[in-house]
């Protein structure tokens, strides 16, 4: 092969894993021993069931589908396309190929001896990992167990070149110091730090240079004891000297200098220095707060805010701790928890708000028990970023006198509700899926009419509503009452078994991806034309198969869907293997949509798949293949071939 054709190689594998993986030495290398075939449309490359030959192959331009021939039908179980690997079999196995690869389309291909690449295998643990952990035998893997959470081997899109970790980032002061001379009374400095709603004051001199601090601490030891009359000047009782900071110390700094000190305040100046102006003071609540890194913090917080604003402060910083959490690739299961108590808690704050502003205008108290409800992904459990709200409300049965007034309160309360949630970031629903709607603000004995309803007559709309609302969760409230709830979709469930056919049908709705094959998968049409629906095309499926299968085997209390198909797998060990992939498979699908989300500031349910590297499309693809064994499942279960 001449230079100029060996460098026209490197330079095109060098851009596909596992290739992009090798020292340029090693792959030039690789790249002279490349032979180049030109295949045609429909021709045959190898058949299933042939002894492999000793190349691998790589698509340089075209298409090839990879068959598997079961008696007489031809199955596609794949496409390759510009950059993709197939026939590795020499590599991986001794044994025939397992699928037959024929070109869809005018082809070029680039065939490497084995000869040539096993000692790239050798020498580059990281490519050995990659075909592990994607292909078994020369076929991909329905999914890897090996890369399990992992959706990027790369990482590079893991890492958002705007994304600091909070310990080295230097400190900020946005608020005006609160200062007193030394010869302010007690009482005075007391008052000045009540009204600024701090836990500290700096005594300072003429020229505003830290001289001594005043802390509750200190008010608590000497003034609430009856050690000083509240007369007493602050300096003869201050903490003194004063340890101070420069604003460009890190976190990391503050951290070893509170704990070299013994100190829970510290003074910031300009120059780091006592004999320079005061610009500050963290403490070591500020500390925590700023961090953001510490879900006990931001509760707490939470707890605390009076204001919508302050909410949607917190949840942003509720975000910054998603970012850490992913780049650090913390387990779904533990970040989907921690996301779904902050989310509940600004929930419950949003709540005891709207109670206190009900009460100020003189409307009362809830007039009987009730219990808001999550539902969708916030009722599963699952809501990572802040998406548009889904909920309803639940209360106690009342006489038929009372039943509009009742209802009145509870449709105003909980416009309230959903709009403080909105100020914070969770939009309104499009579909006005939300307890301020009247269709979804009911008494129990309505809820329980509602499902029957649903249960008793499926229909398409019925069938919609309950892939929405069969997944709520009570989150503030009476409790009981999502317990009868269930109870009774269970009863209703058993008594008309065709609703779960119905249901299991739904879930067939939207087969899955075969790949990222050329515009196969995207819109068509619309505001995201050409963009993938991860949440329609590979969540969605996942989350309807969990909520059927479920619901068949007669299971509550269970919503999120990982954790449904943990306890199906627990309950079915012949079909084990189906649900541990089907669950590690939704871990990765939301994994990817909040990094996604985080990058582009929105939901993160599209994207465009071009944007994506081969390596991080191979992982994605990956969890398709779950989705088209769940599927084949509920087909045979349900028997749904007669519901068509």
């Amino acid at each position: 092969m001449s230079n100029t054709i060996a460098q026209r190689v490197f330079d095109f594998l060098k851009n596909y894993p596992p290739f992009s993986l090798v020292e340029p030495e090693v792959l030039k290398r690789v790249s002279n021993r490349v032979i180049v075939h030109y295949v045609e449309p429909k021709q045959i490359i190898f058949r299933q069931g042939e002894e492999p030959e000793r190349f691998i192959y790589v698509v340089r331009e075209g298409a090839v589908q990879l068959l598997r021939t079961e008696e007489e039908d031809r199955i596609l179980i794949d496409e390759c396309d510009e950059g993709d690997v197939f026939g590795i079999r020499p590599l991986l196995a001794q044994q025939p190929y397992a699928l037959t690869a024929m070109a869809v389309e005018e082809t070029l291909i680039y065939a490497i001896n084995i000869e040539g690449f096993e000692e790239v295998l050798n020498e580059n643990p990281k490519v050995s990992f990659y075909l592990a952990t994607n292909f078994a035998a020369g076929v991909r893997n329905q999914y890897s167990s090996e890369n399990k959470g992992r959706i990027f081997l790369d990482r590079d899109m893991l890492i958002d070149s705007n994304f600091k970790l909070v310990e080295v980032q230097s400190m900020e002061t946005s608020r005006a110091p609160v200062t007193c001379s030394p010869d302010t009374k007690v009482r005075s400095a007391a008052l000045t730090m009540t009204d600024n709603e701090v836990g500290s004051i700096v005594v300072v001199n003429e020229m505003d240079h830290p001289i001594g601090i005043l802390t509750d601490r200190d008010l608590r030891k000497n003034i609430a004891t009856g050690k000083y009359p509240l007369d007493t000047k602050v300096s003869a009782f201050m903490s003194k000297p004063v340890v101070c900071i420069s604003p460009d110390m890190t976190m990391a700094d503050v951290q070893i200098s509170m704990v070299r000190h013994r100190i829970h305040h510290l003074c910031v100046t300009e120059t780091g220095k006592p004999d320079s102006p005061v610009q500050g003071v963290i403490s070591e609540h500020d500390l925590l707060v700023i961090q953001g890194n510490n879900p006990a913090i931001l509760l707490k917080e939470i707890r605390k805010c009076k204001r919508p604003s302050d909410l949607k402060q917190i949840r942003e910083k509720a975000e910054t701790l998603l970012r850490k959490y992913l780049h650090q690739e913390v387990a779904i299961s533990f970040i989907s928890t921690i996301m779904s108590e902050i989310n509940d808690a600004i929930i419950r704050r949003a709540i005891r708000l709207s109670e206190k502003q009900m009460l100020e205008e003189e409307l009362g108290e809830a007039p009987v028990k009730y219990c808001w409800l999550g539902l969708g992904s916030e009722g599963r459990e699952e809501q990572l970023l802040r998406t548009d709200q889904d909920n309803a409300l639940v209360y106690e049965d009342v006489a038929e006198e009372k039943a509009d007034e009742v209802k009145k309160w509870f449709l105003d309360f909980s416009r309230r509700v959903t709009r403080i949630l909105n100020q914070v970031g969770f939009e309104f629903c499009p579909g006005d899926m939300m307890a301020s709607n009247p269709a979804w603000c009911l008494s129990i004995s309505e809820w329980k009419e509602q499902f029957s309803r649903w249960i008793l007559n499926p229909n398409q709309n019925s069938i919609l509503y309950s892939t929405i609302f069969f997944d709520f969760r009570g989150i503030q409230g009476d409790m009981q009452m999502t317990e009868m709830l269930s109870a009774h979709i269970l009863h209703s469930v058993s008594r008309q078994t065709i609703f779960l056919n119905f249901l299991a049908k739904h879930a067939l709705d939207n087969p899955p991806p075969l790949s990222f094959f050329r515009n196969f998968v995207v819109e068509k049409s619309g505001e995201h034309k050409n963009e993938f629906d991860i949440k329609k095309r590979a969540m969605m499926p996942l989350t309807d198969a969990a909520r059927v299968l479920v619901l068949e085997a007669g299971v509550s209390g269970i919503n999120n869907t990982f954790k449904r198909f943990e306890k199906m797998a627990e309950l079915e060990p012949q079909n084990a293997d189906i649900y541990t992939s089907a669950a590690d498979a939704y871990e990765i699908l939301m994994r990817y949509r909040a990094l996604q989300g985080l990058k582009s500031g929105d939901s993160g349910r599209y994207f465009k798949p071009g944007e994506l590297n081969k390596m991080q499309r191979l992982q994605l693809r990956n969890c398709f293949q779950p989705i088209s064994q769940l599927q084949s499942l509920l087909n045979l279960r349900f028997q749904l071939s007669v519901l068509r």
